[in-house]
């Protein structure tokens, strides 16, 4: 049987398959290849009639290591207009890491009765990515980031405040949660196991409740080296090898065509600037130390 593990905690896995939930060993094959089965693997089990085992994990189009999820297609980033403002360089850390990723990355905006969101949607719209402003006391925009996410794996991040879980509640009313006991329903209660879980949605997909991911700390979930990191911003990449100097690293020489963009209004200047600032944190890094 083909099914996908949605929990995973002290080598037991729980794998869904088109006629059942089934909890599951893997093979120790996969311990002496250096493999671990992570929530969100494709997998295919056996039966010898008293246990199930894990008999091959399936290419994974996507892997985060801390928290364990494997085929993850889209990171929402749950930012407030205001009580907090916006931190751009941390949104922008995060959605280096899932474009890294191959991860789809979908701002959205909380709390927009208080503030205007649009000068903040602008600037990652002009980059491609998805925008959506809510307003979690009335619910408006909710139906159209619920179609964006029907029949995927999508995780939420944002830090506290936010309106992360007022998000989910009205997003998922199906998980059957209240507001203020979804922390704690979720595990991330201090006493409680803090570990991946996938919950199934009525329209189609996964819901991906990942403790590791209520706080901004990107360190946590890759390494971007600094000849890396240009890659992960996507509206650099028209203007890749048009540079006056081959190795440009689109931080301050002359004839980047990079920089010219910016000074064009072509390419938004906070988005820049916090480019230049990961990549001299990039610099600090040294590559050997992290692999």
């Amino acid at each position: 049987m083909i099914g996908i593990i949605i929990k995973a905690i002290g080598g037991i896995y729980t794998v869904e398959a088109p006629d059942g939930v089934y909890e599951c060993k893997a093979r120790g094959i996969f311990r002496k290849k250096g493999i671990s089965p992570v929530c969100g693997d494709n997998v295919e089990i056996s039966s010898d009639g008293d246990t199930y085992m894990i008999e091959k994990i399936y290419d994974r189009k996507s892997l985060i290591i801390r928290p364990p999820l494997a085929n993850l297609d889209v990171l929402v980033f749950v930012s407030s207009t205001c009580e907090p403002k916006p931190n751009l360089l941390l949104l922008d850390k995060f959605i280096a890491v899932a474009v890294y990723k191959n991860i789809e990355p979908v701002i959205v905006f909380t709390k927009t009765d208080k503030a205007d969101y649009k000068k903040y949607a602008e600037i990652y719209e002009k980059c491609g990515m998805k925008v959506f402003g809510i307003d979690n006391t009335t619910g408006e925009g909710v139906c159209e980031l619920k179609r964006v996410l029907s029949g995927k794996i999508s995780a939420f991040t944002g830090n506290t405040g936010v309106g992360k879980s007022s998000l989910l509640n009205n997003i998922f009313p199906e998980l059957k949660l209240e507001t203020n006991e979804i922390s704690r329903k979720l595990g991330r209660g201090k006493h409680t196991t803090r570990h991946v879980e996938l919950y199934k949605l009525h329209d189609g997909g996964y819901i991906a409740d990942t403790p590791g991911f209520s706080s901004f700390d990107t360190n946590r979930y890759d390494i971007i080296f600094k000849d890396e990191l240009a890659d992960c911003f996507t509206e650099f990449k028209q203007y890749f090898g048009k540079c006056r100097f081959q190795d440009c690293s689109h931080t301050k020489e002359n004839g980047c065509a990079v920089i010219n963009a910016v000074s064009k209004g072509e390419i938004s200047a906070s988005r820049h600037n916090n480019y230049v600032t990961m990549y001299e944190e990039a610099k600090q890094l040294k590559e050997w130390e992290h692999k």
